[in-house]
């Protein structure tokens, strides 16, 4: 799972790096609200964790300007005790979850591993939509001007690029996201991307994913 955390105390930044790379997730830390939102328009992530109070731009900006570009990615706020009036504009401005500090890092370790269980189900009313295109999880129906069904990697692979449009994503990002239980090799990234290439035109779908075998792809309009 990878992890944006936007985080202006150094130290505390660093421990919370540092532990949570410890237990297996892949880190990016930044310092203020405008480099987290540079980040996070440039790379998919599964949890953004974002401070409150930081300098050039705080939180609850950095999350309004996120979720005004359509990004869901999971967001946990982290506020001081003090800060009751901005948890509950957190969550209004697109927030998901917070955490109050001062918290254990045995707290912020638990909340990631159940996102991450919770992230693995699909729920059965969700679809995924960009431009003309729309995906039904639970049907597994990729559908535009016709409709195609999809194995359940097809969909996974969809599913994270839908999440993501146009962010390069890295094959190995891919792999990990769609098959990290499986016994495949990053090469299974490359005939499935294959595989949706054609299904896409075969709907119609005015969306493409570019990209080239071993490296980036990026879902984005034809």
């Amino acid at each position: 799972m990878k992890i944006l955390l936007a985080e202006d105390e150094a130290q505390l930044n660093r421990v919370l790096t540092v532990a949570m790379q410890k237990s297996g997730y892949d880190v990016d830390s930044v310092f203020n609200g405008q480099e987290a939102v540079d980040a996070v328009k440039k790379h998919p992530y599964d949890v953004i964790i974002m401070d409150i109070m930081m300098p050039v731009k705080n939180g609850l900006d950095a999350v309004k300007e996120i979720r005004s570009t359509g990004d869901k990615t999971y967001i946990m706020m982290l506020t001081a005790k003090s800060e009751i009036d901005d948890k509950v504009t957190g969550l209004d401005v697109g927030a998901d979850d917070y955490l109050t500090k001062p918290f254990s890092l045995k707290e912020l370790l638990v909340r990631l591993r159940s996102k991450e269980r919770r992230s693995e189900d699909y729920n059965s009313t969700q679809e995924l939509n960009y431009d003309n295109l729309k995906l039904d999880l639970n049907s597994q129906e990729l559908s535009s001007n016709n409709s195609i069904s999809l194995s359940k990697q097809e969909t996974g692979l969809m599913r994270y690029f839908l999440l993501n449009p146009g962010k390069a994503i890295s094959t190995e990002e891919l792999f990990n996201h769609v098959w990290k239980n499986e016994d495949e090799s990053e090469d299974v990234v490359w005939v499935y991307i294959s595989f949706l290439r054609s299904k896409l035109a075969s709907i119609g779908a005015n969306v493409q994913i570019s990209g080239e075998k071993g490296g980036e792809f990026c879902l984005e309009r034809a």
